[in-house]
Formats: structure tokens, sequence, C-alpha cells
């Protein structure tokens, strides 16, 4: 399956332009106005909060839902208006969406049998792609004889087999278990580093996101607030929204009056004075900024300062035991503070602690619009 796959994967950048959505009676539109290109061969990731419009997006990318405004391409044709069979696309939804009735062999040659496929080819496709999903014991199986593990690969096994220009795919692995779960985002990735299929796949957990994503498309109330490869959206987040939502604990925010005095600047907030560094420092055209918000990831919090790092002092409120790592919960003046830590060297809950960090490793966002300064 790999080679055929590998040359099968025709050119087909996915394009949307303009699209709005809004449904009748409702006040506002889910989607006000989005553009989106998802270079041909590539993963996007879309990602946010429930109701944030990113299975509404991929359903109008499927049509299964008609845009109010705006323009779907596929591979440079416009599919806007052309039924969902005839857009040469492939879903996976979150339930399986398998026919109880049928095999797992018949489940995934069914698709073939509607475009009427010879049966050699239909055979020849089936076959290989049971054989690269751990399927082949179960070709005779009935849905209802599988795990759910296995009832998804068949979804998915059924997407693979028809090569389509696009792969879409509905938040699938939310009904498995976190074992399985990470199988499965295995599987995923693996497919698609060999298909080379352009693909869609929408979620709201970060660590699928930042697992499978050649770009990842972050939205809140159906606007694109960042796109980026996942090293840009957790390094260089765009604004305070991007920068909470990922991240596992979250960012640690610390609200602050910025001050200058000379060519220096400084983040200054109850029990913290933050020298703003070359790096983090803001440029000319932002001076009029006088109240920032200062993010710190809480793996960049030390029990252990340097020379020129920050120290914040706080009080242990709880503690959570990951094995290795334990995650910290302090109570500060500047607020609370979450820090990532060693098991071996983690205070305990009632403890006074110092914490420290390199004033080069923090984030700094405008006070009152939250972009990134």
């Amino acid at each position: 399956m790999a080679q055929s796959l590998l040359h099968a994967a025709p050119v087909s950048e996915l394009e949307l332009h303009g699209i709005r959505k809004q449904y009748e009676g409702a006040d506002r539109p889910v989607i006000p106005d989005l553009a989106l290109v998802v270079p041909s061969g590539q993963m996007a990731v879309l990602v946010g909060p429930s109701g944030c419009g990113k299975s509404t997006t991929l359903r109008m990318v499927a049509g299964l839902e008609e845009p109010s405004a705006g323009t779907i391409k596929i591979g440079g044709r416009d599919v806007t208006n052309v039924a969902p069979a005839e857009r040469d696309i492939a879903m996976v939804f979150q339930s399986y969406a398998l026919y109880p009735h049928m095999t797992v062999f018949e489940n995934m040659a069914f698709g073939l049998r509607i475009k009427h496929l010879p049966e050699a080819e239909i055979q020849t496709r089936v076959f290989a792609a049971a054989e690269n999903l751990g399927l082949k014991p179960y070709l005779e199986r009935r849905p209802k004889a599988l795990s759910g593990g296995q009832r998804q690969r068949v979804a998915i096994g059924r997407a693979v087999v028809r090569a389509p220009k696009v792969f879409l795919f509905d938040e699938p692995l939310s009904n498995l278990d976190a074992k399985l779960r990470s199988d499965m985002r295995r599987e995923i990735a693996r497919i698609h580093n060999m298909s080379k299929t352009t693909s869609m796949y929408v979620t709201h957990d970060q660590i699928e996101a930042m697992t499978l994503a050649d770009m990842i498309v972050v939205l809140k109330d159906g606007v694109v607030q960042q796109i980026g490869t996942p090293v840009d959206i957790y390094e260089r987040p765009a604004n305070r929204f991007v920068a909470g939502f990922f991240g596992t604990p979250s960012m640690n925010f610390l609200s602050a009056d910025l001050t200058a005095t000379g060519d220096s600047q400084t983040a200054r907030g109850p029990g913290f004075a933050i020298p703003l560094t070359t790096k983090t420092s803001l440029r000319p055209a932002k001076s009029a900024v006088d109240r920032v918000v200062v993010g710190v990831r809480p793996e960049r919090l030390s029990l252990v300062g340097n020379t020129d790092d920050v120290a914040l002092s706080g009080e242990v409120a709880m503690r959570e035991v990951l094995g290795a790592e334990v995650v910290l919960h302090l109570e500060s003046a500047a607020g609370p503070l979450t820090v990532r830590t060693d098991a071996g060297s983690a205070p305990r809950p009632g403890d006074t602690v110092q914490v420290w960090f390199d004033p080069k490793a923090i984030h700094v966002f405008d006070g009152a619009t939250e972009l990134r300064l």
C-alpha cells in the first residue's frame, strides 16, 4: 500500500476564500470570514475550544454544510456547489460510521464498489490497507465484534483505500482511551507521511495538533487567531489566547506595568520586576503601551536560579505527581503560578518557595489588546 499511496496522491491544494457561515435565526455568524490555504500534501489541524467553528469548517469542505458566502477549491477546482460524493474527498468521523451488517472487508470496499472499480483492484486495495493497519485477521468480522480501536482502523482504512485528493478527519480519536489515542495518532501520522495526501484534521486536543500537524490553524469564535507550524505556535504565540491554549500545564500570566528608564524597560507587578532584554523589549512603535501581560511557561520556572534570573516567591497549594515530574501549584503575590519540576526535588503543600526564570524566556502581550508585543 505504501508505494501505491505515495504515487497516488494528486496535486490537491485546498483553498477556502471568504468563507462565511451563519445559520438562519442566529444573531451572529459561526464563521464570519475565513481564508485558508492548505498546500498540497500537507496536514492542517484546526484546533480550538468547543463552538469555535472548526467542525463546521470541515463539514463545509466535505459538502455536508453549505457556506453562506465564499468559495472552496480542491486542486484548483471550485467545489463550493459540488455534491459531497463528487468532491473526491474521504472523511473519517468521530463515531466510526461503519455499516453494522457488513464485514470489515465489505465496509472498506463499499466506496470502491460505488465507483465501479474492477473487483481485482478492490481486492488489492483492501488487502493492502488491511495489512498496513493490522486488520487482516478481522476482514470477515462485523463491527460489533471489534474493539473501538479496531473500528476506527476500519474507518481509516475505508478512507485510505479510496486514494482521495483530500482526507478529512473529524475528531476521530475522541472516543478512544489514552493508550489507543496514542497508537492511532502514530498510525494516522504514518499514513499521512506515506500518502502525502492533503488533509484537514479537527480536534480540541492540543497534543494531537502538535504531533500531527504540518500547519496548525487556531480558531476562536470562528476567527483565525494564528496559522503556523507547531513550533511557531508554541514558541511565538500571536496572542494571549493562543499562548494559554497550547502547553500542558497552561502558560503562567503576570499582569504588569511597563516602565522605562532611558533605553531600558521593566515589567513591574506585585512581587516582581522583570527587565525586558533585547529579545523581549518593545519596539519604539509600541512605546505607548503601559500595561502588559508577561507569559512564562511552567517548564521555564525552576527551583534553582542563575545570576540574571528573576525570582518569584509563593506558597505551594497543591502538587500533582506525574511520575518523573511533579506539577506544583503556587499562590503568590503575582497570582497563581504553575511549575513543572523533577519529582525528587519537589516541595510539599504549605512550603514557601522561590522559583526562578530567565527573562529571555518570557512572552509579552499588550495588556489591552492581548496581542503579542
